[in-house]
């Protein structure tokens, strides 16, 4: 069967191109997976705007100077060259935005496995799992569309929550969450509001979006960019989703020694990214990357496989209930549809209201 792919270019994002390629024969150990859907948010923007500096463009090659983002989503094995493997079986993971991917699937138990190809091994390993449906305890068929929308996001988000409590909130108390009406935050707050409810939650968002973040019931106050400096200055932590150096700078400008700690975390505006602590110094505490991936391996560590994935699935289960119906689920259909709605989610027009699924 022929495989599509959507080859981005790495420094014009905006340009997208539909590309059709014969596949190879199908390897020994290796796995054929037909995708049948993944979402398409502003988390997979960051992968694209950060890809070469932390490898996302290694996942899925392609040709330079283009690149494969990496998508979340669900596939069907329709070829299987292992022996415990069957066709037809369904799978979670990282996916390329495209019709298909080849895997070599490795450490296989019930559950899941990791893809063991050679070019994903210097890459970090949670993004080589993937879970096997059938025997899967996050999977709810009814909630496919929420999974691949919230699922990786809300991940983040909780970890970031973990990371906060154990370091105490750093002593403050509350939490400044720019980009309040993306995915991550809400996820974030949602676990804050649960785990840590002496803690305050503020979201910081535009203007159009400020009746969205208030309707989702998960912030103490919501407030609009433009009204930042009339914020009462009180001992906070602010954990940057927006990736707007201007942005980010007037926060720090405003609170000043009030901020005890900055975490950067997304890079939704591409055109106003800020440099993750690399540009010029901004008043108060310098801002801290916060990479997940790391931050997961640590967390499994600490509490065994099993504990960390119960803790993280009950909290999971409180997120879905929260967030159930602020988000319209928005399925659309082929590849082409696919690149449109990246175009869109670039340049920064898609309602967030809105969790869009791509069924190629």
């Amino acid at each position: 069967m022929t495989t599509t792919r959507i080859h981005v270019r790495k420094d014009a994002l905006e340009r997208a191109e539909l590309v059709h390629v014969e596949p190879l024969d199908l390897a020994d150990g290796a796995v054929r997976l037909a995708i049948e859907s993944f979402s398409v948010t502003a988390n997979n923007v960051t992968y694209a705007v950060v890809g070469d500096g932390f490898k996302y463009w290694d996942f899925f090659p392609a040709p330079d100077p283009y690149g494969i983002v990496p998508m979340w989503g669900h596939a069907r094995v329709v070829e299987s060259n292992h022996p415990d493997i069957a066709v037809g079986e369904r799978v979670y993971g990282y996916l390329p935005m495209g019709s298909s991917l080849d895997v070599v699937p490795g450490k296989v138990s019930a559950s899941g496995f990791t893809d063991m190809s050679e070019h994903r091994q210097p890459m970090s390993p949670v993004y080589n799992q993937y879970s096997r449906l059938a025997d899967d305890p996050e999977h709810d068929p009814a909630c496919e569309a929420e999974r691949m929308i919230f699922g990786p996001l809300f991940r983040t988000g909780f970890l970031i929550a973990d990371f906060m409590k154990r370091e105490n909130w750093f002593g403050a108390g509350q939490v400044l969450l720019t980009s309040a009406s993306s995915k991550t935050a809400m996820a974030l707050a949602s676990v804050a509001k649960a785990n840590s409810p002496s803690i305050r939650r503020v979201g910081l968002t535009s203007k159009g979006n400020v009746d969205f973040v208030r309707a989702t019931g998960l912030y103490d106050d919501v407030v609009a960019y433009d009204e930042l400096e009339q914020m009462e200055k009180r001992a906070s932590v602010v954990v940057d989703f927006a990736g707007n150096a201007s942005l980010l700078g007037r926060v720090h400008d405003h609170f000043a020694d009030a901020l005890e700690y900055s975490c950067l975390v997304g890079a939704t505006h591409k055109e106003a990214r800020s440099t993750f602590g690399g540009g010029e110094a901004m008043t108060g505490p310098k801002p801290q990357l916060f990479f997940a991936p790391d931050h997961m391996i640590a967390f499994a560590r600490d509490h065994g496989r099993e504990e960390a994935s119960r803790l993280v699935a009950e909290a999971w289960r409180t997120f879905l209930r929260e967030v159930a119906g602020t988000v319209e689920i928005d399925r659309r259909e082929g590849l082409s549809a696919a690149r449109e709605v990246w175009l869109e989610m670039v340049s920064g027009k898609v309602d967030p209201a809105r969790g869009i699924v791509i069924e190629p």
